[in-house]
Order: C-alpha cells, then structure tokens, then sequence
C-alpha cells in the first residue's frame, strides 16, 4: 500500500513537472522526440506477432511457480501465479515495448542486454531492431520457459539465473554494451548494483533504459543518483522508464522530464 502510494504522489509530481516538444531546444533533442513520436504513431501495422503472443499469455490461466528475486509485484505476490496475472501486472504495454525498441534502434544495436525477461513481450520489440541478439536474463525458471515459447524466430538468448551471477560473464564475453534494459530487481539496492555491473561495458553511443523509476521511493532515489552520475549526459523521465545517454551535444548535462 505505501509503494502504491508513493507512486501515486510520484506521478502527480512528474505531471506538475513534465515537458511538451514545443519546450526543446536544439535539432537534437527536437530529432529525437519527433523520431520517438514517429515511432509510435502506427502501432497496429507492427509487431502483430508479438501482441498476438501477448494475448495468447493474457488468455492463459495456467498457474506456474514464480521465483521473486526483488521487489516482487504490488498486484499479486503469491509463490504460484496465473500467467494472465503476470502478463497483466508485471509486463510493460505495447507503448512503452516500442518505446525501448526506438531507443534500442538509435545505438548500433549488436550487444543487446535485457535484465528481467519477465513474460519476453519487451524481449521480443528489442530483438526485432537488434543487428545481432538479445540476451536476456530470467531468475525465475517457470516465467523463462513460458516468455521462449514460440520465439524461434527470434535472435534471443534466453539465459536462467541471478543477475549477479551470471551476469559478470556474459559482459566479460561480449566485451560492451550498446542497449540495456534493466527492468529486474526493484529495488535500491538491485538498481544501483545492476548499473554498477554494466557501466564499465558502456560506450559513447550507449543508451540504458531502466524501468519503473517511480516504482518505489528506493527506486526513484536509484534513478535520481544515476541519473546524477558524471558520466551521463542526458537522461529522460517518461514516469515508467528512464532514458540515459552517455553521449549528447550539450556544455552540460540535461536531465528532462518529457510526456509523450
């Protein structure tokens, strides 16, 4: 109840805060927004497949064991969970999937991260701009096996464990980062750690997305230092996600709060 809360009041303040395009300044950022604004206005003519897939889990009441390793869900919390709920409570909608497909599509788009595979709808918008794959991380041996059902025809590795673990060797093997999703642990601490890992990997034409940043005070605050972090030169508040760059035509950093 008090994150359910604390959301709230959250959005309330990025609402106060939030920017239009017409607010921009400069070809870039203007580029930008018009670019992602682009994107998103014919979502019925792409990715049918992966919204039929979504609606295939939405349909599915088959209960399956979940394995928390975070925050959990605010929604259902229960050790065994229906797969519709899952899909209903703990997967990003279709707007905010071509939201991190735009981004991920403005990097060279090669080394493609995702940690928390969840239900694998954002997995698959990533893998169709990826050059190459996703690799996509799952604690939660139940919810893999569901989100690799029918994702053959995907460049996606699936890979089952903690973060922690067995994240540190697949950075060592593909050297860098071009775009990660972090959308995993929710929580401070998990945050913070997970930055920590990729950061090192990240170069000039990196972006990082990180999800529900007003998810929880822990999660804002997360947000707020990365945000922060030296090496970022401009991050975007969408109030369900944050975008960071490490690279932008600016003296100095930008952090912009914008709707769309």
């Amino acid at each position: 109840m008090k994150d359910r809360l604390f959301a709230l009041f959250a959005y309330f303040k990025y609402w106060l805060r939030k920017e239009d395009e017409y607010s921009l300044q400069g070809p870039f950022l203007s580029d930008l927004y018009s670019g992602l604004k682009d994107h998103l206005k014919s979502p019925t003519k792409t990715d049918l497949g992966i919204e039929e897939f979504r609606n295939s889990l939405l349909n599915n009441h088959h209960k399956i064991e979940v394995l928390d390793l975070g925050a959990g869900s605010k929604r259902v919390n229960t050790k065994k969970r229906k797969i519709s709920d899952i899909t209903a409570y703990s997967t990003s909608g279709r707007k905010f999937c071509q939201i991190y497909q735009y981004f991920c599509s403005l990097t060279p788009a090669k080394n493609i991260i995702e940690l928390g595979t969840c239900m694998g709808i954002s997995t698959r918008y990533l893998a169709s701009s990826a050059k190459t794959q996703v690799i996509s991380i799952e604690g939660s041996e139940e919810i893999r096996r569901t989100a690799m059902k029918d994702a053959d025809t995907y460049p996606i590795e699936f890979v089952l464990g903690e973060i922690k673990e067995v994240l540190p060797g697949i950075l060592q093997e593909i050297d860098s980062i071009d775009f990660a999703l972090i959308d995993a642990n929710h929580t401070y601490e998990g945050t913070m750690e997970n930055y920590g890992m990729v950061r090192p990997f990240t170069h000039p034409k990196t972006i990082l997305v990180i999800a529900d940043i007003h998810w929880s005070k822990g999660m804002e605050r997360a947000w707020n230092e990365i945000r922060n972090q030296p090496e970022i030169k401009l991050s975007i508040d969408l109030y369900e996600a944050g975008i960071l760059f490490f690279d932008a035509p600016f003296e100095k950093a930008e952090h912009l709060v914008l709707s769309i």
